[in-house]
């Protein structure tokens, strides 16, 4: 009796485990985009680099760097309603973007409703 309750437990979780697949997230927003700007400053050429790194979990990592010397870095979440992308920084004072993904020439870009960029896929 005792290996037929184990073989019955065997058979469950298997079953339930094959049943249990996460669905594939193939959005074209996946992977990684950034910003790179340029200043003058009394010391030289400045450069400020954002980066998103967007995830098929909905999820993302973002990076702000000055020169070679990352100076913030945070996780953000992201989420795609009719070609409307809505990322947000839990824990930040971040203010959440809301950007539409267009593709100009040869580049594909996310830009706000103002036409402001966002950031460029790499």
């Amino acid at each position: 009796m005792k290996r037929f309750f184990s073989l019955v437990a065997i058979l469950a979780i298997v079953i339930a485990s094959n049943c249990s697949r996460i669905p594939e997230n193939n959005d074209p927003v996946i992977g990684v985009w950034s910003r790179t700007e340029l200043s003058q400053s009394t010391t030289g050429k400045l450069s400020e680099r954002q980066e998103w790194i967007f995830n098929d979990a909905y999820l993302g990592r973002y990076h702000s760097y000055e020169g070679n010397t990352l100076i913030f870095k945070t996780d953000f979440k992201w989420e795609q309603e009719d070609g409307l992308y809505t990322i947000s920084y839990p824990g930040t004072n971040m203010v959440t973007a809301e950007v539409r993904m267009k593709e100009e020439l040869e580049e594909v870009i996310l830009q706000d409703e103002k036409g402001n960029i966002l950031a460029k896929k790499e």
